[in-house]
């Protein structure tokens, strides 16, 4: 059972700040300010404006964030509002089976923490090193425990530490589909009665210059400046490609007589999970991951009110998913929607940030449109929501996610009527 949220996003930090942007059409996709991109061929982003982690948790906790990255910053402040969220009190959980379960990428270095090496480093011939100077002179000038800034490790291990959660602890490292991979994993956990409470959640911030160099190289990005907030259309036939985030969403998750031994206010179900790899890229794994869920929920495609889609907004990967989704569904023609034009794609956050979505929508019964999306891309044999909201008329989302080397999730959620 789901019983609190945390959302930090582009567009605010709060659930409900997510679910209004995206029901009223607003983007947190803007010019960079983090740094200067200037010098970049992709200068936008889903970018935090001002986010600031000592905000969020208490003060003596706050000396602690000097040893974390942005991202593990975005993770540690996501779990303290999952926790304010859920109403739960720590003193009363059994801390033993207290799990923190997280999904991750890679964390990028900062570049001051670098620079100085590097610069020694460097020879007269641009673009390369001395590797032997690098060794004799320039790993002396880094901080010690620099790399426990960036292991992506940590976002469980300092949410964990924080908060004393002494139960299952887990990293799922898949990238993009980490988030959705980590609830699975707590299902299972969770059946083989291992822990009762569990913090599960997902952090990543891509807006880093060398993060931003390295993914403008290898990733189809979208490369507009002007009108920023209209670059990610997914599904759409004109769509340029991806748009970079950041971001955080955790769900307080515990087992149903564990939720009401505490009197907890139950948001919805996770009725379902299922994974696979599509080695072809031709939607046959996302269809069986979808599928696998379906079966697990004792449900069938005919029970789902909506597809709450990963969405990248890319040519390739949108007509995997969508060819996915229409495997699955076969002649249904389920609605599909995603939030990835609000937030920006924000990675390892991106499969619990946007299935949080999903759980406003449930509990809303309301389910906005797809922004940006004009006409849909005669290769995507979906039915995008387009225009405004509908209301919800089934019990049951579906919510997906996959890397572009294969990996897919799915989850079903279930409207929790008690």
């Amino acid at each position: 059972m789901i019983t609190g949220a945390g959302a930090l996003s582009a567009v605010g930090d709060t659930p409900e700040a997510l679910w209004q942007a995206w029901r009223e059409g607003k983007s947190g996709v803007k010019n960079i300010s983090l740094f200067d991109s200037s010098g970049l061929p992709v200068r936008i982003a889903g970018e935090m404006t001002g986010f600031d982690a000592k905000n969020y948790i208490d003060k003596k906790d706050r000396k602690q964030l000097r040893m974390m990255a942005r991202t593990i910053q975005l993770a540690v402040a996501c779990s303290q509002k999952t926790l304010e969220s859920s109403k739960v009190d720590k003193a009363r959980l059994d801390k033993t089976r207290f799990g923190v379960i997280f999904g991750a990428g890679l964390i990028a270095s900062e570049l001051p923490e670098l620079a100085d090496a590097a610069h020694k480093s460097a020879t007269a011939d641009r673009g390369r090193m001395d590797l032997a100077v690098w060794g004799r002179d320039g790993l002396p000038v880094i901080q010690p425990l620099w790399m426990l800034r960036y292991l992506p490790n940590m976002l469980a291990c300092q949410v964990s530490i924080l908060h004393d959660a002494q139960g299952p602890n887990n990293s799922i490292t898949q990238d993009d589909v980490a988030g959705l991979l980590a609830v699975g994993e707590t299902l299972r956990i969770m059946r083989r009665d291992h822990g009762d409470f569990f913090l599960v959640g997902g952090g990543d911030s891509r807006i880093n210059p060398v993060s931003l160099s390295r993914q403008s190289l290898f990733l189809p990005l979208a490369r507009r400046s002007e009108e920023a907030h209209l670059a990610c259309r997914p599904f759409d036939e004109g769509r340029e490609g991806l748009v970079l985030g950041e971001g955080c969403g955790v769900l307080a998750i515990e087992e149903l007589n564990h939720a009401r031994a505490r009197g907890a206010s139950i948001l919805a179900e996770v009725a379902g999970f299922g994974s696979a790899f599509d080695t072809r890229r031709d939607g046959d794994g996302m269809a069986r991951a979808i599928n696998t869920a379906l079966a697990q929920a004792g449900a069938s495609p005919g029970d789902v009110d909506h597809v709450n889609a990963c969405g990248y907004g890319t040519p390739c990967e949108d007509i995997l998913e969508a060819h996915g989704i229409h495997l699955a569904f076969k002649d249904i023609p389920v609605p599909v929607t995603t939030i990835k034009p609000c937030t920006g794609h924000t990675g390892a956050a991106s499969g619990t940030l946007e299935l949080i979505s999903a759980v406003e929508c449930l509990v809303r019964g309301e389910v906005p449109a797809t922004m940006n999306h004009n006409k849909t891309d005669s290769k995507c044999p979906v039915n995008v929501i387009i225009g405004a909201s509908r209301k919800m008329e089934k019990p049951l989302v579906v919510k997906t996610g996959f890397t572009r080397e294969g990996q897919c999730a799915a989850v079903v959620l279930r409207r929790w009527n008690g």
